[in-house]
């Protein structure tokens, strides 16, 4: 068995969406300073909440670069609030899978995606549940710690 799955190098070597979005209603910053991954994220959102585009730049990896890529296929087209619903779970599934030691890159595109929201929010002076956007904390494979 692959230990990527076709989807994964699909958005690994062809990731979608990748680039910069000079002006992005919201930006989101995140990294694993175990990993070294950094990614960031741009949104663009229309007057009726609804994310019409949506760019990253990661530096990291391979399953780093399609996690990116993935969230942002799974996001346009769909209203912030449930944007920021976007479990790191459903990136993973919906790249057929990902190697136990890369999980946490899905972790990172769920941060980058929800760091992006409150980007937005904060720029326009939205009100918001801080708990919304509290990053649990994880291990080296993106496994959240009970505390």
């Amino acid at each position: 068995m692959a230990l990527y799955s076709e989807k994964v190098m699909e958005h690994f070597r062809n990731p979608h969406n990748m680039g910069k979005l000079d002006d992005a209603d919201g930006i989101g910053e995140v990294g694993n300073a175990k990993c070294g991954d950094i990614m960031r994220m741009y949104i663009k959102v229309d007057d009726e909440g609804v994310i019409t585009d949506c760019k990253f730049n990661t530096f990291g990896c391979g399953s780093a670069i399609a996690t990116s890529s993935m969230a942002t296929d799974l996001i346009i087209g769909k209203p912030i609030e449930e944007a920021l619903k976007l479990s790191n779970k459903a990136v993973v599934e919906a790249l057929d899978g990902l190697p136990v030691h890369k999980i946490h890159c899905s972790v990172l595109a769920e941060q980058a995606v929800r760091a992006a929201v409150k980007d937005y929010y904060d720029r326009r002076g939205v009100a918001y549940n801080p708990e919304d956007f509290r990053f649990p904390e994880e291990d080296e494979h993106g496994h959240v710690i009970e505390g």
